[in-house]
């Protein structure tokens, strides 16, 4: 039976492509640096340890990891190993980083010829990518990117209890990309791996009533179960993030359908949000199954283990018999029941106590009067809402004059504005309340429909009808003057 090529070589550019995330670790074994004892340094080793420390750092929603951070690290767990200082560690912290993510900004790439395509190819990778970074410092953060993730897990079959986790970070980085029917298959994993936990945790839930016989074991679960409520809590967080984007990319696509791709990608963000909703919300349920694990079933266990003690504890034969039958010295004796009796207590009275500070009551007991604060008429209300509303929408009309053709302004050009043409403005509580509130709601989507404008802002965002889709507040570090 002869071997066909064209089976040999399919899909030879995509392995490629896959062995390719490789080459910066091997890079890093080809370098000959050595330590401060003329040992060489195994950057192989360490730039995969670098990796781990990105990627825990992902599981517990640290953003902020970098090189200072990478390097105390290594210097944590070296041990004398590598005979380096805080110093020296730093430098193989950016030296590792740069073969990662080069400093040039360019990403890594491959060129390798196509057997299969019979043509040369370059294929593009990253490990690392820039997190946030910190301008007062100078500092910059990083975090594992796309194939820098799937090289963490080519390494290791993760535990079910981290798959969850994981399928949030893949999850996050399909809907980045605008890959909407992967993210739908993300979410039923998701489903099932939350199936997962909720049979472990039942599971959990009857050895601790069954199980619990020591100490030991009693701190054993009590240790398992903060484990998965550390988790869970994480987990949540992460669910949260992950529903305010989708929510924040499907408004955003809401306006932006111009043909029948756009539809279906809004069909599926659509989709997508109710599917994440309803796996959210069986999430939730095991997060309070999980707090319940924590308050209720272990302190039942650790009352039964007490009891249990009490139980198997006899009094007359542990410590009557013993004291009675057998002679113990004075001092002995003592030993053995003090924990039994009560401390001694001392009564005294000391006539300093006289002049301790006295309750004087008067003859005439004052007649007092309790009720509840009487609500504003609600008449009244209504009247200064009505108010409200019409002088936030002459703000909104000055605003507006003063803007232009323009899509922003500074809240300093609207108060000069105001100097000059509308003083009175100024010096009336209402133009804050305007900033406040509009800061507090802010953004608002502007909706073409008249009847769903509701609120203070009801007739001042009717005024934005047709000339934007949404207004947004952004506060500035100035502090302004009114006067």
């Amino acid at each position: 039976m002869k071997v066909e090529p064209i089976e040999v070589l399919e899909n030879y550019g995509e392995r490629i492509a896959r062995l390719s995330i490789y080459e910066p670790l091997l890079e890093l074994k080809r370098k000959r640096e050595k330590d401060n004892s003329e040992n060489p340094i195994d950057y192989f080793s360490l730039g995969f340890i670098t990796l781990l420390f990105f990627f825990e750092n992902m599981i517990i929603r640290n953003r902020e990891a970098g090189v200072n951070e990478l390097a105390e690290f290594f210097y944590e767990i070296n041990n004398g190993k590598i005979d380096l200082d805080i110093e020296g560690f730093r430098k193989v912290a950016r030296n590792i980083i740069n073969v990662f993510r080069p400093p040039s900004g360019e990403r890594n790439s491959k060129t390798f010829y196509n057997w299969e395509k019979r043509q040369e190819e370059t294929v593009y990778y990253s490990l690392l990518k820039a997190s946030k970074s910190d301008i007062k410092s100078n500092t910059q953060y990083y975090t594992l990117d796309e194939d820098g993730l799937e090289l963490v897990f080519a390494t290791k079959e993760y535990f079910s209890e981290f798959q969850l986790s994981i399928n949030q970070l893949l999850l996050r980085k399909q809907l980045e990309k605008g890959e909407f029917i992967g993210a739908l298959r993300q979410i039923d994993e998701m489903r099932l791996s939350v199936e997962n936990l909720k049979d472990r945790i039942f599971k959990i839930k009857h050895d601790i009533n069954r199980n619990i016989v020591s100490e030991e074991t009693y701190k054993r679960y009590r240790e398992l179960v903060e484990d998965i409520n550390i988790r869970l809590v994480r987990e949540n967080e992460e669910f949260d993030e992950l529903e305010s984007f989708v929510k924040d990319t499907k408004d955003a696509m809401e306006y932006e359908i111009k043909d029948e791709k756009d539809k279906k990608a809004y069909e599926l963000i659509i989709k997508i949000d109710k599917e994440l909703d309803k796996v959210h919300s069986e999430h939730r349920k095991l997060l309070k199954e999980s707090i319940s694990l924590k308050i209720t079933a272990l302190e039942a266990a650790q009352e039964s283990l007490y009891f249990m003690g009490l139980e198997s504890f006899n009094f007359k034969q542990e410590i009557t018999n013993r004291l009675i039958s057998t002679p113990l010295p004075l001092e002995s004796s003592r030993q053995l029941i003090k924990p039994f009796i009560f401390l001694g207590a001392h009564t005294s009275w000391s006539p300093i106590s006289v002049f301790e500070e006295q309750r004087i009551w008067g003859d005439k007991d004052e007649e007092k009067t309790c009720k509840f604060v009487e609500p504003i008429d609600e008449e009244v209300l209504n009247e200064y809402k009505e108010i409200t509303i019409q002088n936030f929408r002459k703000i909104m009309e000055i605003i507006l004059e003063i803007l232009g053709d323009r899509n922003e302004i500074e809240l300093s050009e609207v108060m000069d504005y105001l100097k000059l043409n509308h003083e009175h403005v100024l010096k009336a509580r209402t133009f804050y309340d305007f900033w406040i509130i509009l800061h507090q709601v802010s953004p608002i989507l502007i909706d073409k429909n008249e009847d769903n404008h509701t609120g203070l802002f009801k007739e001042a965002t009717k005024l934005l009808i047709g000339k934007c889709k949404s207004i947004k507040v952004i506060e500035s570090n100035n502090i302004l003057e009114a006067n």
